[in-house]
């Protein structure tokens, strides 16, 4: 009987994010669809049509897909692990140590030689945040202080980001810092879906393989010991490999918050509270909200076109203060 909503909602969310995607590759700015010009007559109006599918809309539309399936199972997977339903990507340092890495990139100008510089600058930078926080963890970490060494790492990395950003020689440098920091998934291409793919891939079946020991978790740290599963294998593949893709997703699109947050929580109810059941949900749920969400950046027709981080900021943040409120109602 509980298998039945899980699949049914796996189901309605595969065909959603199946919708998503395709209205991401043909929905351009203002609405406007690429239908016409892919059956148009002329040769050259045809041929620039797919250009712009292959080179343009498709990458975008990849990369929407993978970075809301990463963020947004990256989400259940540490709000399963810390048991903590405020926790998401961002809480371990992982988000703002490939923000700086991309960002030192952009800072010292070798950004401007090779522009797959800024995706190994971001991946660089989460891995040696995911290895700060082992070294400050220790061995055998408890989940409290995997929490407060990834708050001290967030801190630090966002401090040296600001620092950057205030010594900034080049305006043009301080620029473009801000706004990859906003977080879009305009103007990527296949070379960076490349390059990126394979990290989100390690880090998400990393997490996978930790259901199991995920749902045992939600029994006590001491219950899951005595069922046999061994906690800081558990923790390492979680923490490891929400560091691999979370990092890898950052470094190609900004920081683009909330989603890790908010599409758990909206499937729980769904799909049940157990942490191993709600990854892959929450894995299509991200997806699907990351590829609406830069569906409604396109809207304007005229003006810059707003980042795909602000829009999900401005979703995100008024669902985490009533998440905050509930649980102060409910606490004791």
């Amino acid at each position: 009987m509980r298998a039945r909503p899980f699949l049914t909602v796996s189901l309605a969310l595969a065909a959603l994010v199946a919708l998503l995607f395709i209205a991401s590759v043909f929905v351009g700015r203002g609405g406007e669809l690429l239908f016409g010009r892919l059956r148009a007559i002329d040769a050259i109006d045809r041929e620039l049509a797919w250009l712009i599918l292959e080179e343009v809309r498709l990458p975008r539309a990849l990369l929407g897909l993978l970075v809301g399936a990463t963020l947004g199972l990256t989400g259940a997977a540490l709000q399963g692990l810390l048991r903590n339903p405020l926790a998401e990507p961002g809480l371990i340092g992982a988000s703002s140590g490939a923000a700086l890495g991309a960002v030192l990139v952009f800072y010292f100008g070798f950004a401007a030689g090779a522009g797959l510089l800024v995706p190994f600058g971001g991946v660089a930078g989460g891995l040696a945040s995911l290895g700060v926080l082992y070294l400050l963890a220790g061995r055998d970490p408890s989940i409290v202080t995997i929490i407060l060494a990834g708050v001290a790492i967030s801190a630090f990395t966002s401090a040296l980001t600001s620092l950057a950003l205030s010594l900034a020689a080049s305006p043009y440098a301080v620029y473009e810092i801000i706004f990859w920091l906003l977080g879009s998934l305009t103007d990527r291409s296949m070379d960076q879906v490349r390059f990126a793919a394979p990290f989100m891939a390690l880090g998400v079946l990393l997490v996978a393989t930790a259901a199991r020991g995920l749902d045992a978790l939600t029994l006590g740290e001491d219950t899951a010991a005595t069922l046999g599963f061994d906690q800081a294998s558990i923790k390492a593949r979680v923490v490891i490999g929400t560091g691999l893709a979370v990092g890898a997703a950052v470094s190609v699109t900004g920081v683009i918050g909330f989603v890790g947050l908010v599409v758990p929580h909206l499937l729980r109810p769904l799909v049940g509270h157990e942490p191993g059941r709600l990854l892959w949900p929450s894995a299509l749920g991200g997806a699907a909200l990351t590829l609406a969400a830069d569906l409604v950046v396109r809207l304007p027709l005229s003006g810059p076109e707003p980042k795909l981080g602000v829009v999900t900021s401005l979703l995100g943040a008024p669902f985490f203060l009533w998440l905050i409120l509930r649980t102060r109602r409910e606490a004791p």
